[in-house]
């Protein structure tokens, strides 16, 4: 069994308590904070049989590792999810919808584009090994949970694997500000891959290659470019829309 990991922030934790009560080993929480959040919480782990630990803020910064912790901390077991992307498209039914992240490194930004990806009803979220951020106390935090029900797959060769897909006709859209449709204007109610580069450098070019075609998000002010986790929710309710 692989070591347990530390869940941190009412979010990330009460997420983990509704899914998987029986992963979490033990809670620990700011016994000083006593407002109707943290005693709802509390009664919430006492109903699932979960070991609480009283800590102050200091224990808890340094078992999150920030100081954002809200004062709930987790220590749990890692959950199963697909084994690999195969696994996981071969399982769904409906049109897949996945998110590709190329070079985004920011543990910010990656948990909140776990997040928008869980709430537009994504599949997946595929990333490249090297260049990118993997799942980290922070990137759970600012999911908000959704680093727990998001399957995030990091692959050893982006380009190869976008092809992958392609031959699995599912069609591969990249975002570029300067291509000439914009997500308006393309057809995503089909098997659809939408494909986000880091803010500033966007995609590689040999992804922006590999995609079948690229749309741009329309940019009506003076800033040139949104934050990719915003530009994932953009792209992935366009396709929540389109698919009803």
């Amino acid at each position: 069994m692989s070591s347990p990991k530390v869940l941190f922030g009412f979010h990330a934790v009460g997420v983990r308590l509704k899914v998987a009560p029986q992963s979490i080993v033990e809670v620990y929480f700011e016994a000083s904070r006593r407002d109707a959040r943290m005693r709802q919480f509390i009664e919430r782990c006492k109903e699932a049989g979960i070991r609480l630990i009283e800590a102050d803020g200091l224990r808890l910064a340094k078992l999150a590792g920030s100081h954002g912790h809200q004062g709930v901390a987790a220590l749990v077991q890692h959950m199963e999810q697909a084994h690999s992307l195969d696994d996981l498209l071969d399982s769904i039914a409906e049109p897949p919808l996945l998110l590709v992240l190329d070079g985004v490194t920011d543990p910010h930004n990656l948990g909140a584009c776990l997040r928008v990806a869980d709430g537009a009803g994504a599949h997946a979220v595929i990333a490249p090994k090297d260049h990118a951020a993997g799942i980290n106390a922070t990137v759970a935090k600012v999911a908000s949970g959704a680093a727990e029900t998001m399957p995030y797959f990091m692959v050893t060769n982006l380009a190869r694997t976008l092809g992958e897909l392609k031959e699995r006709n599912i069609w591969v859209i990249g975002t570029s500000g300067d291509a000439p449709k914009t997500i308006y204007q393309v057809e995503m109610k089909g098997p659809t891959a939408l494909v986000l580069g880091a803010e500033g450098p966007g995609m590689r070019q040999l992804t922006r290659k590999t995609c079948d075609e690229l749309v741009s998000i329309p940019m009506k002010g003076a800033v040139e470019s949104l934050n990719v986790s915003v530009a994932s929710g953009v792209c992935l309710y366009e396709a929540l829309r389109q698919r009803g």
